[in-house]
């Protein structure tokens, strides 16, 4: 490596808040004397955001009262024994950024496996934590990683990193994994204390987890009011053990949702209760804690010192003015979402190009959420699918001719959004760097890590056979939406991209996605019939780590007298325990489901499936707990959903538990002007209410 690399080295640490730790070429044995001491790096060791020649080093270690503070050198070693060390460092963490400390370790060889280890100046070492570089640009072998969302240590156990780690090591060294890709939710700033639910919480023993000095009560929930609550939040989860040994054996690559600052928040915006309130300074202090605690490379304010997050000064007031991507005027606000950017990009060898975005940062609040939206059926858990189409496209639908009102049923209303922009979550900025990148990416499988799920989820209310008591939805009311809060309810700007990908010829496209707390495989497209149905994309959605999702708790909240109780649950004979049947409704249609609750004829209820509901889907688990296991090759692109069953409790044994299935999906390379296929097998487990 040349003295100029070096430079560029230490300007890209600095950059990030991270000290420099160079490769040398002769690898000697550690002079380091070096005794493991977990308990004094109590959130243990991390690595983040490979590439060819480097990645990200990560530990804490408060100091110990009455001692001097740590200071640490990091060793990076081709072997485990620390006899082969390529690259020593200093590190000192500070109080300042809660005794975190970040190291680059760079002028590393492509795709090779390093060992590193922290040790303060009185010989206290950490773990040795485990990592990987990114393929070389022209590297063709097959790249593999997980992708996980959603962990909740506050409500549940973290068994899907033991199962990840198990199946791992007993992998061929040439089949391990790359890395982990974490799409969101890494926290949840939302927390329970035990005393609130003495009871549980749909069925789960609620842990005492974090307690929040400056926090705030809403309702049941716990919110974070300072950058220490935040910071304690990490501390916590980073202290569950599952985590931090996934967090040793692999580099994680981050993207945060919405729970790293706020539940139902957009931008700087706090949302309780439908209503919208500032959290400027509470935005500043999680991207903080974030930094503090992900090893990554994104970019915070470029006046901060090494380790240390200077965010901006702000005030909390509420935006008032948008621009026409949705993204709010008032100073604090652009100040708050801009000290910390982490859309960014990756290329992994050939055949992997990963584009991260950002989807909560410059979302602009969700019209389908405006209280004048009052279409619907009660008792129907759906939103009309024609109505949310016209109220996200605004002045945009049907090519530009929106409709004066909107009508559903015997219900009509002035269209408010007649003059309005279409809903954004992106960004202008931030889109125009995406479709760039895609539009230019040369790798065989251009792949979005999407924090939020891109298939719609529906069903066809319209037709529900008609009975005494049970409500109608209308003849001519369409199809309605399960989900509308994500990309499903982001029409325009989802077809934007999608349209992007078709008129470029644009092949290997897809996402892998997270939040939804649900498995979900399918194809995507710009709409669904009744409208033109052309898939250019694909889409896998992995399940939770741990958070409860609604397949878990549905059959816990549904009536035994509802009369629509066939579409939200499925009661089996023999008094077998019952279970989510929304997954059936949304992939067969509604008759399916009561044909199903009414004969418990699998194959006979299929056998009504409505085409024209879900072409898209092939699989869905709206209650499914596990990871995504993906491989991309020169040829095909396949994601392996591993399923657990609900972690109620940490599993004995290094295994994790059993498993709930396996299932694989294949996506073959497609050339321009073809649509993408998937082929499906089952290799483990009953998916029969799921496929």
């Amino acid at each position: 490596m040349t003295t100029s690399n070096r430079r560029t080295f230490l300007s890209a640490a600095a950059a990030m808040g991270a000290s420099l730790a160079w490769g040398r070429a002769e690898a000697r044995p550690s002079r380091v004397r070096w005794t493991e001491r977990r308990d004094l790096y109590p959130q243990g060791v991390a690595s983040g955001d490979p590439l060819p020649d480097s990645v990200i080093l990560w530990t804490r270690r408060p100091a110990t009262p009455g001692q001097p503070a740590p200071v640490l050198t990091v060793e990076i070693a081709e072997d485990e024994a620390f006899q082969r060390v390529i690259a020593v460092s200093r590190a000192e963490p500070k109080a300042e950024s809660d005794w975190t400390s970040r190291v680059l370790a760079a002028g590393l060889k492509p795709s090779s496996v390093y060992f590193y280890r922290f040790t303060d100046q009185t010989g206290s070492g950490s773990r040795i934590g485990r990592t990987l570089t990114a393929p070389a640009p022209n590297d063709g072998r097959p790249v593999r990683f997980t992708f996980v969302s959603c962990q909740s240590p506050n409500e549940g156990a973290q068994n899907a990193y033991r199962r990840m780690i198990f199946e791992d090591e007993r992998r061929p060294a040439d089949q391990r994994l790359d890395f982990v890709l974490h799409l969101g939710d890494f926290i949840y700033e939302v927390t329970v204390y035990p005393e609130d639910q003495p009871d549980g919480r749909y069925g789960r023993r609620i842990r005492d987890f974090v307690r929040y000095p400056d926090g705030e009560a809403i309702g049941k929930f716990h919110i974070p009011g300072s950058l220490g609550d935040y910071r304690l939040v990490y501390q916590a989860a980073l202290s569950d053990p599952d985590i931090q040994d996934a967090r040793a054996r692999w580099p994680f690559v981050c993207m945060w949702d919405n729970h790293e600052f706020s539940w139902q928040g957009y931008q700087s915006v706090q949302v309780f209760g439908g209503k919208a309130r500032p959290g400027a300074k509470l935005k500043v202090a999680a991207n903080q804690a974030w930094f503090e605690h992900i090893p990554s490379r994104g970019v915070r304010l470029p006046d901060a010192g090494r380790d240390v997050f200077v965010g901006p000064a702000v005030e909390n007031v509420l935006p008032t003015t948008y621009d026409e991507h949705g993204l709010g005027q008032e100073p604090s606000n652009l100040a708050a979402i801009s000290s910390l950017k982490l859309w960014r990009a990756f290329n992994y060898g050939r055949h992997l190009e990963l584009m991260l975005t950002d989807n909560h940062s410059f979302m602009g609040p969700n019209p389908v959420n405006d209280d004048r939206n009052v279409f619907g059926v009660e008792g129907y858990p759906f939103a009309p699918d024609e109505v949310v189409r016209i109220i996200d496209a605004g002045r945009t639908y049907e090519g530009g001719n929106p409709p004066d009102k909107i009508r559903f049923g015997n219900d009509e209303a002035p269209n408010w959004r007649k003059n309005e922009p279409p809903a954004s979550i992106l960004g202008a900025e931030q889109k125009a760097w995406f479709l760039d990148r895609l539009g230019k990416s040369r790798a065989t499988w251009k792949v979005w890590g999407n924090s939020m799920g891109a298939l719609d989820w529906r069903a066809d209310p319209q037709n529900t056979p008609k009975a005494p008591g049970r409500p109608e939805w209308p003849a001519d009311g369409g199809y309605g939406m399960y989900m509308v809060a994500d990309w499903a309810g982001h029409r325009a700007e989802r077809g934007e991209i999608l349209d992007f990908v078709r008129k470029r010829g644009i092949t290997g496209f897809g996402t892998v996605a997270g939040d939804r707390h649900a498995f979900f495989a399918g194809v995507l497209a710009p709409s669904l019939p009744p409208h033109p149905f052309e898939p250019v994309g694909f889409e896998f959605v992995t399940g939770s780590i741990s958070s409860v999702g609604g397949g878990e708790v549905l059959p816990r909240v549904t009536k035994p007298d509802d009369p629509l109780r066939a579409l939200a649950v499925y009661d089996p004979p023999n008094g077998a325990p019952t279970v989510a049947a929304m997954d059936f409704t949304c992939l067969h249609g509604v008759r399916a489901s009561f044909e199903l609750q009414a004969t418990h004829d699998v194959a006979r209820a299929k056998a009504l499936h409505n085409p024209d509901c879900s072409p898209h889907l092939k699989f869905l688990d709206s209650g499914g707990h596990g990871y995504g296991l993906v491989t991309c090759t020169a040829d095909t692109l396949t994601c392996e959903f591993v399923g657990l069953p609900h972690p109620y409790e940490r599993a004995p044994g290094e295994d994790g538990g059993p498993l709930t299935y396996r299932v694989l999906h294949t996506v073959p390379l497609w050339r321009p002007g073809e649509a993408p296929v998937l082929q499906q097998a089952v290799l483990e487990g009953d998916v029969s209410l799921h496929t």
